[in-house]
């Protein structure tokens, strides 16, 4: 018995209408540079929105009110605070998997393996703070040394993916790995420096549901419907406790699981026995006719089968994965379209006499590379990390401009450092300009190089 030639019942293996109008969009989605194209048209978006429609008609939309919850168990505040302090939580929660997955496996498993880009890191965060607090030492602005710290890592990325297979994989993995670990340091920059005063019970209470985690975990209850719960609760209390609310993200995502319930030997062997149980039914054809339908055996089988998917993979890598192009296409894009509007006049061309903004532009566009640079190269004149075989220096100094690409992380930074508009627009023009010559000039410096 032939059980699976009949295929007179079976949908054609063509592309349906819909196929034909999404697969365009889903090729774009798995190109590495997406996710900094879709990040460029947004701020370019908000940039035009607020100059050549109305700036206010930009503002009043953003400062919309939206109320979410029931009665008196409810939040009401504006489009902005929902974007910012919200849906960047899910974006800080991504970075959390990230980083415990570079930390426990990954670029930074080992102190051989993170010794370089962590120094890479530390000389981007250090350099570009000492040139902004130089520059901003005795003034009001000195609260914004955080700004040029920050890397926007989705849009350094898609630069470098620009250059195709001019780019050696190992500059990939450097520059990935310095990312994660200047996510580390702005993380710990948010937490401490851009605090509230602190309400101690509040906290306490995350810590408590974190800890609800953990037992969880424990108990073998590895289920994303607790995870998402408890998630918002302490998205809630983080918001009232003083620390700012996306750190909640962070937070989770260093109880989220890692280990798998069985491994990829053992998926293999019982995936192969139950695929052989699937295809041994003699039932097909008596039960079912020649629809192509599943018998009840069978159904059963592929249920079996797909709990197994699901052991052989941890909740970290399975979240990770389901949420990368949520945040990139959907949670970025808005942060970028909701805090790049500013108004572009005559007053930039004063812009260049404004400590703030020379503390900006200089920290990322020439203390970035500068940093990276000279910390990489002493890290390994002194032993502790040396350079990939296959790069260069001036590979690293291609990198290190890439890394002065502040954009969002910086935007987000420059919100929770001022709340005088005007030192958050003339912040905004000067993360611009900044990001655009790192951007360009990383760029340039990696194309010159000769394989």
């Amino acid at each position: 018995m032939q059980i699976f030639e009949s295929t007179k019942h079976f949908l054609k293996n063509e592309p349906t209408p819909i196929d034909r109008i999404v697969n365009p969009f889903q090729r774009f989605a798995s190109e590495k540079a997406a996710g900094g194209i879709i990040l460029f048209l947004s701020a370019l978006i908000a940039i035009l929105w607020a100059n050549f429609i109305s700036y206010d008609s930009y503002d009043d939309f953003w400062h919309t009110k939206l109320t979410i919850g029931i009665g008196n168990y409810s939040i009401s505040d504006t489009f902005h605070f929902w974007i910012n302090d919200a849906l960047m939580a899910i974006f800080f929660f991504l970075v959390g998997l990230e980083i415990k997955r570079s930390v426990v496996l990954g670029e930074l498993s080992s102190i051989k393996k993170a010794a370089f880009p962590v120094m890479a890191a530390a000389g981007g965060m250090i350099v570009p703070a000492g040139i902004f607090i130089s520059l901003n030492l005795n003034s009001d602005t000195f609260v914004g040394w955080g700004i040029p710290v920050a890397t926007d890592i989705a849009f350094a990325l898609g630069v470098l993916s620009l250059l195709g297979k001019r780019v050696p994989i190992s500059l990939k993995i450097f520059l990935t790995a310095l990312a994660i670990a200047d996510d580390i340091g702005a993380v710990l920059i948010i937490a401490i420096f851009y605090s509230n005063d602190l309400m101690l019970t509040n906290l306490f209470i995350s810590f408590l549901l974190v800890s609800g985690v953990i037992i969880a975990n424990y108990l073998g209850l590895r289920n994303p419907l607790i995870y998402t719960i408890v998630g918002c609760l302490m998205w809630v209390f983080f918001l009232k406790s003083g620390i700012h609310a996306t750190i909640a993200g962070i937070t989770l995502a260093m109880v989220i699981p890692l280990k798998v319930k069985i491994n990829p030997k053992q998926f293999f062997d019982k995936g192969t026995e139950l695929l052989k149980n699937f295809k041994n039914e003699n039932n097909f054809h008596q039960s079912r006719g020649d629809l192509g339908l599943t018998t009840e055996k069978q159904s059963s089988t592929l249920e079996e089968l797909v709990k197994y998917t699901k052991k052989v993979e941890s909740p970290l890598q399975r979240m990770e994965n389901n949420l990368h192009h949520f945040v990139t296409f959907v949670v970025l894009p808005l942060f970028a379209i909701s805090n790049s509007g500013v108004i572009i006049d005559s007053s930039i061309n004063n812009i260049f006499n404004n400590s703030l903004a020379i503390g900006i532009i200089l920290g990322l566009f020439v203390g970035k590379p500068i940093g990276i640079f000279l910390f990489s190269f002493f890290a390994c004149k002194i032993g502790i990390a040396s350079i990939p075989s296959d790069l260069k220096w001036t590979h690293i100094l291609g990198v290190g401009f890439l890394g002065g690409v502040g954009f969002t992380m910086s935007i987000f930074v420059n919100g929770l450092a001022f709340d005088s508009q005007t030192f958050i627009a003339t912040s905004k023009i000067a993360i611009f300009i900044a990001s655009i010559f790192s951007a360009l000039f990383g760029y340039m410096v990696i194309k010159l190089i000769k394989n």
